[in-house]
C-alpha cells in the first residue's frame, strides 16, 4: 500500500512540475543559425591589414564601340587612382595594354568617325604597371582575358567573361534574348573562365517598367542561369550612371532569395562600363586584398570580399535613396566601409565619409540610422523573425554616393536544395529559339519604336 502511495505521489509531482513550466526542456529548441560573411578573413587594421583596392571589371575602348582609345581609357583610370582595370570590349578578348587586340571587322568604322585605334607604348605600359607613371607610387594591374559577349546583340543580353585565353571569345556574335544568355555563359564555362550577367535592367527594360525586377519570370530566368553555371558569379548591381539599371539592386535582392536555398550566393558587381573618360568616375568596386595582383583579384571576385560604389542612382520607394544621387566627377569623398565584422548574431559596421547606414534583409530595410565615427551594430536577436532571413546586406549613403556590401548569408544548417534545370515544353523551346533570332529582335524593336517605347 505504501508503494502505491509512493507511485501516486511521484506522478503528482511530475504533473505539478509540468504545469509550472518545468517540462519546457522537452519543447523544441529555438532555431539557431550562423552568419556567413565574405569578409571573415579580412584583416581590417594593424600591421597586416589588407588593402582596399579600387577597380572596374567592365570598361571599353575604341577597339569596339567606345569614343576613347585604349591608351586614353587606361591612363584616365590610372589618374583617377584605380588599382586594377579590365578592358572588356564587345566580342574582343582583352590582352596586355601595349598589344593590339583582335581587330573585329565590325568596328573598322571607328577611325572614320574620329575614334582612332591606339594602345599603350611598352614604356607607358610598364610605368603604369609599376606605378612610376606620373610618379603615382603604386601600379595598376590589368585584368586580362575579359570580353563582353553577344557583341552583335540588339536585345542587350550581355555577359562579361573573364580570364579567357587571348584566342577565346573573339567575334562571338551570340543569339538574342534568353538563348543568347545561356549560350554565352555556357561558352565561358567550357573555356574555364568566370562570368557575370551585365546590366540586367537594360534587358528587362526596368527603366520604363520598374516592377520588371519583381517579375517571377525574370527572377527565375536569371536565377536559373546563375545556378546552372558555377562559373557565373552573379550580376552587375551598378553599371555606369545606372541610366537603364536604376532598380537592379531590387532584382539582386530577389535573386539572392531565389538562389540561396540552393546553397549559392549571388555576388553583386559594380562597374564603370565606361565608353568615354567622363564615365570613369561613375560606378566601381573596392576589393579587400592582401596585395594587388591578378590572382588575388580572381580570388576576391569568387569570395565576394569587396564593396560596390556608385556616384549616380535614381530614387526609389523600396530601399532608397529618397532622392536621386548625381555626384559623378565631383570631389566629394565616397562613403566606404573601414570594417564589417560578425560576432554571433551581430553585425558591426565602421565607415568613413558616410552619413547613413541601412541594413537590408530579404529585400526589406530592417534598420537604418545615422553613422559617424563610432561603429554601428545590428543585433539580429533584437529583430523579430530574423532567424527566417536568408541574408543581410549593408549600404552606406554619403555626400559622395552609395556603397554596398555583399550579402551576409544566414546559415541555418539545412541541406541546400538540389538544382535541376527545368524541362521546357517543345512549343516553349521553339518560341525561345525564335526569340533568339535577329529577325525577331528587329521586328520587336520596330514595334517598340512605333509604340513610342
Amino acid at each position: 500500500m505504501k508503494k502505491q502511495r509512493g507511485i501516486l505521489a511521484f506522478m503528482l509531482v511530475l504533473l505539478l512540475f509540468a504545469q509550472s513550466g518545468g517540462m519546457a526542456l522537452a519543447a523544441e529548441p529555438p532555431v539557431n543559425y550562423v552568419i556567413r560573411s565574405p569578409y571573415e578573413e579580412v584583416i581590417w587594421s594593424g600591421e597586416n591589414a589588407w588593402g582596399a583596392y579600387k577597380g572596374s571589371l567592365h570598361s571599353h575602348t575604341s577597339y569596339s564601340d567606345a569614343e576613347d582609345t585604349l591608351e586614353v581609357m587606361v591612363k584616365e583610370a590610372y589618374r583617377q587612382d584605380y588599382d586594377f582595370l579590365a578592358i572588356s570590349d564587345h566580342g574582343i578578348t582583352g590582352v596586355a595594354w601595349n598589344k593590339e587586340p583582335y581587330m573585329h571587322p565590325l568596328y573598322f568604322y571607328q577611325p572614320i568617325i574620329d575614334h582612332p585605334f591606339a594602345h599603350l607604348s611598352d614604356a607607358d605600359e610598364q610605368a603604369i604597371r609599376d606605378g612610376t607613371y606620373l610618379n603615382r607610387g603604386k601600379g595598376m594591374v590589368p585584368v586580362l582575358g575579359a570580353n563582353e559577349f553577344n557583341n552583335l546583340s540588339l536585345s542587350k543580353n550581355h555577359v562579361n567573361g573573364y580570364f579567357l585565353a587571348s584566342d577565346q571569345g573573339n567575334g562571338f556574335i551570340g543569339a538574342e534574348n534568353e538563348i543568347g544568355y545561356d549560350q554565352a555563359l555556357a561558352y565561358i564555362d567550357r573555356c574555364g573562365g568566370l562570368s557575370h550577367i551585365n546590366h540586367p535592367g537594360d534587358w528587362i527594360d526596368s527603366n520604363s517598367n520598374p516592377d520588371a525586377v519583381n517579375d517571377p519570370y525574370n527572377i527565375s530566368l536569371f536565377g536559373d542561369l546563375i545556378l546552372k553555371y558555377d562559373s557565373c558569379l552573379g550580376i552587375e548591381v551598378f553599371n555606369e550612371n545606372n541610366g537603364t539599371t536604376g532598380y537592379d539592386r531590387i532584382l539582386w535582392d530577389n535573386l539572392l532569395q531565389y538562389c540561396l536555398p540552393y546553397g549559392k550566393t549571388v555576388i553583386g558587381f559594380s562597374n564603370t562600363d565606361a565608353h568615354r573618360v567622363a564615365r570613369v568616375d561613375s560606378s566601381y568596386s573596392i576589393f579587400m586584398m592582401e596585395e594587388n595582383s591578378e590572382e588575388n583579384i580572381k580570388k576576391t571576385m569568387q569570395s565576394g570580399a569587396f564593396f560596390g560604389v556608385t556616384r549616380s542612382l535614381r530614387a526609389n520607394d523600396t530601399i532608397g535613396p529618397e532622392e536621386n544621387i548625381d555626384v559623378m566627377n565631383s570631389d566629394l569623398p565616397v562613403p566606404m566601409f573601414t570594417s564589417l565584422t560578425v560576432q554571433g548574431h551581430s553585425v558591426q559596421v565602421s565607415a568613413r565619409d558616410s552619413q547613413t547606414v541601412q541594413f537590408i534583409a530579404d529585400g526589406n530595410v530592417i534598420y537604418k540610422t545615422e553613422i559617424d565615427d563610432k561603429p554601428v551594430t545590428l543585433d539580429l536577436d533584437q529583430i523579430s523573425g530574423a532567424q527566417d532571413f536568408s541574408y543581410v546586406r549593408v549600404e552606406l549613403f554619403g555626400e559622395g554616393g552609395l556603397c554596398f556590401s555583399q550579402a551576409l548569408v544566414i546559415d541555418q544548417g539545412e541541406e541546400p536544395l538540389s538544382f535541376a534545370e527545368k524541362e521546357l515544353p517543345p512549343l516553349q523551346q521553339l518560341w525561345l529559339q525564335f526569340k533568339g533570332t535577329k529577325l525577331y529582335t528587329v521586328f520587336s524593336e520596330l514595334i517598340k519604336a512605333i509604340q513610342g517605347k
